[in-house]
C-alpha cells in the first residue's frame, strides 16, 4: 500500500464497533480508547451488557487520561431501519465515523441443513452476518469517501467463508457473502482512486469467545485466542492490509481447495478434521 496512507494510530478518530458488548467487539473498543480515539461508539443488541461495557470503557478513558467520549446504542443490526436510525443518531453525536469495525455476528450449527427446524434462524444468520455489514457500511462510507483523512472499514468474516464445512452451511454461506462483498468494496475504492479509505477483511477460524463453544480445532489449528485475533486484525486495519486469514493452516486449506480435485479436497479436509470440527458444537448459551 502507499506508505502515505498508513494509519499509525486511531488517536483523534471516531470509531464505531458493532457487537461491542462482549468478546472481540469489547476488546476492539478497549483498543480504540487506549489509543485515544476522540469518540468510541459501541453498538450491540444486548442492552444490559452494552451498558456495563460502556461504563467500563468510560472508566478506562478516565484512567488513561485519553478523554475519548463513549456513545452506546442498543441496535438490532439485522433490521435495516434500526441501523438507519442509529446511524442518524451517531452522525448527530459525532459528525461521522472514521473507523468502522463490523464485528457483530451469530452462528448456528451442529445440524445438517435439512434438519433446520426454524427457518427464522436462516434469515437471522444472513441478516446479521451478511446484510448488516452492508447496511452499516453504506451509512458511513460515502462520508469517508468524500473526506480527505485516512478512514478504515474492518470486516470480521470467517475462515468458514473460504472452505465448505458441514453442519454450518448457512453460517458458511453468510460468511462467503460477507467476504465477497467486503473485498469487492476494497477493489471498488482502489478503482475509484480513494486511497485514503481502506477495507480489511479478516477471516479467522474458531475463536475462544464462547460463540463457538463445543467446536473443535483440527490438525495444527487450535482454537484461536481472542486477544491474538484482535491484535492481528487491529494492526492490519491500520496498515490497510486487504485480507487477513488466520492461522496459516486456513490459508493452506484455502489454497489446496482451489487446486485439488473435489474428491481429494474432501478427503484432505475430512482427514485433517475440518469436516468434523462442528460435530459437538453447542454455541453460547
Amino acid at each position: 500500500m502507499d506508505d502515505g496512507m498508513k494509519l499509525d494510530t486511531v488517536a483523534g478518530k471516531r470509531v464505531l464497533i458493532t457487537g461491542a458488548a462482549m468478546g472481540l467487539g469489547k476488546l476492539f473498543a478497549e483498543r480504540a480508547v487506549r489509543e485515544g480515539a476522540a469518540a468510541v461508539v459501541v453498538w450491540d443488541i444486548n442492552e444490559v451488557a452494552l451498558k456495563q461495557t460502556a461504563e467500563e470503557l468510560g472508566a478506562l478513558a478516565a484512567a488513561t487520561g485519553r478523554g475519548g467520549v463513549i456513545h452506546a446504542h442498543a441496535v438490532d443490526v439485522s433490521a435495516r431501519d434500526a441501523v438507519a436510525t442509529a446511524a442518524d443518531a451517531v452522525r448527530a453525536e459525532t459528525g461521522g465515523i472514521d473507523i468502522l469495525v463490523n464485528n457483530a455476528g451469530i452462528v448456528r450449527g451442529n445440524s445438517y441443513f435439512w434438519e433446520t427446524e426454524n427457518p427464522a434462524d436462516i434469515d437471522q444468520t444472513i441478516a446479521i452476518n451478511s446484510l448488516a455489514p452492508m447496511y452499516i457500511t453504506r451509512e458511513f462510507l460515502p462520508a469517508m469517501v468524500g473526506g480527505t483523512s485516512e478512514a478504515r472499514v474492518l470486516n470480521i468474516a470467517s475462515s468458514a467463508g473460504l472452505v465448505a464445512n458441514p453442519r454450518m452451511s448457512v453460517y458458511a454461506g453468510s460468511k462467503w457473502a460477507a467476504i465477497g462483498w467486503s473485498d469487492s468494496v476494497r477493489i471498488e475504492l482502489e478503482h475509484a482512486g480513494h486511497k485514503h479509505v481502506r477495507v480489511t477483511t479478516v477471516c479467522p477460524t474458531y475463536i475462544n469467545t464462547g460463540m463457538f463453544e463445543g467446536a473443535k480445532g483440527f490438525l495444527l489449528t487450535p482454537i484461536l485466542e481472542q486477544n491474538d485475533v484482535v491484535e492481528t486484525a487491529w494492526q492490519a486495519m491500520k496498515k490497510g492490509t486487504p485480507v487477513v486469514i488466520m492461522p496459516w493452516t486456513s490459508r493452506l486449506n484455502k489454497a489446496l481447495s482451489g487446486v485439488l480435485p473435489i474428491k481429494l479436497r474432501d478427503l484432505f479436509l475430512n482427514t485433517v478434521g475440518v469436516y468434523h470440527s462442528m460435530d459437538e458444537f453447542t454455541g453460547r448459551k
